[in-house]
């Protein structure tokens, strides 16, 4: 039996993880703060001895592995394993990752943004198993799309197909991915914050929304207390939400969206709204080919995404 080797890195905390080839399940793993003020080589460093602790304590060599995946947030070249800066990673410019982690560990690695892994790892472990076409919307600190198209994982001729955030949805409103009245601007945790922000201008009423403290979750708890302004400041992201949706409905005509992060845990203030934008705006065939879900691995999405890169990887290049 052969293993896959993961590595998931965030702005604010990475893993390490380790399944063996059915990767139904994860068998050991190592989680750390990013710490980015370190620096990239500081934070490579720790993955890759983590990755060796992993293999020490489950005695295991590099030709035990078929590959490691990595996910990491854009902007990255999936095709040469090179991280761009993003903007989480401030000094990550132009890193080899791929080539560094293969080169110390003897493993061939494959790296995809966070968005793509996330599809994936639903595609391959979660709501989307058995799906051609599917779309992952990563809504959380922003709003990506990762692709799967005709049963293949989809990037795009420059590697940054997704970025479904960019997306202008209105002339003007809430500011996301540097556009007012994008995708991202209403539908993202900052988005949210912005959105509540917007629409209190023009509230006269009473809320118990914690205005010094904002956050989508501080927004959301208000909401499920039945606060009238926060149940309307999510009623208006599910509204856009839907408008976005509709546009990918029509666009990719896919059997299955499915939602992360905020809407995994708040779809019930926002669904009423999306799914009444979706029968307004996206045409009726479409729609009802496409089933939209919340995402099912929940807090172990980054742990499979990274596994789900490996073995995709595995699968694609015939790797033993």
């Amino acid at each position: 039996m052969k293993y896959y080797l993961g590595m998931d890195i965030g702005g604010t905390k990475c893993a390490v993880v380790l399944s063996d080839e059915s990767a139904a399940e994860i068998k050991d793993k190592i989680r750390f703060d990013t710490c980015v003020s370190r620096g990239y080589r500081a934070i490579i460093d720790e993955l890759v001895s983590s990755a060796e602790t992993l293999m020490r304590r489950n005695g295991l060599e590099s030709k035990d592995f078929h590959a490691c995946g990595i996910s990491c947030g854009g902007p990255l070249d999936s095709d040469r394993g090179i991280i761009m800066r993003p903007p989480n990673l401030p000094d990550w410019d132009n890193v080899p990752l791929a080539d560094i982690v293969s080169g110390r560990l003897g493993i061939k690695c494959k790296v995809r943004n966070d968005a793509d892994a996330c599809a994936i790892a639903e595609w391959q472990f979660g709501a989307g198993r058995g799906i051609n076409n599917l779309i992952f919307l990563t809504f959380g600190t922003g709003m990506g799309a990762g692709l799967i198209l005709n049963g293949r994982p989809y990037s795009g001729e420059s590697g940054t197909a997704g970025e479904a955030g960019h997306i202008r949805l209105t002339p003007t409103g809430p500011v996301g991915y540097g556009k007012s009245g994008s995708f991202e601007g209403y539908c993202s945790g900052g988005g949210i914050v912005n959105l509540t922000r917007l629409m209190l201008k023009d509230y006269s009423g009473e809320t118990a929304v914690d205005t010094d403290n904002l956050s989508a979750k501080s927004v959301a708890a208000a909401a499920d207390n039945g606060d009238e302004f926060a149940q309307s400041v999510y009623k208006e992201c599910g509204r856009q939400l839907g408008r976005g949706l509709s546009i990918l409905i029509d666009l990719i005509n896919p059997g299955m969206i499915v939602i992360g992060s905020i809407y995994q845990r708040s779809s019930h203030l926002m669904k009423d709204e999306m799914m009444k934008a979706i029968k307004e705006e996206a045409l009726d065939v479409n729609a009802a080919a496409c089933k939209i879900v919340p995402a099912a691995l929940g807090e172990e999405i980054g742990d499979f995404a990274a596994i789900g890169i490996a073995k995709e990887y595995t699968e694609a290049e015939g790797l033993e």
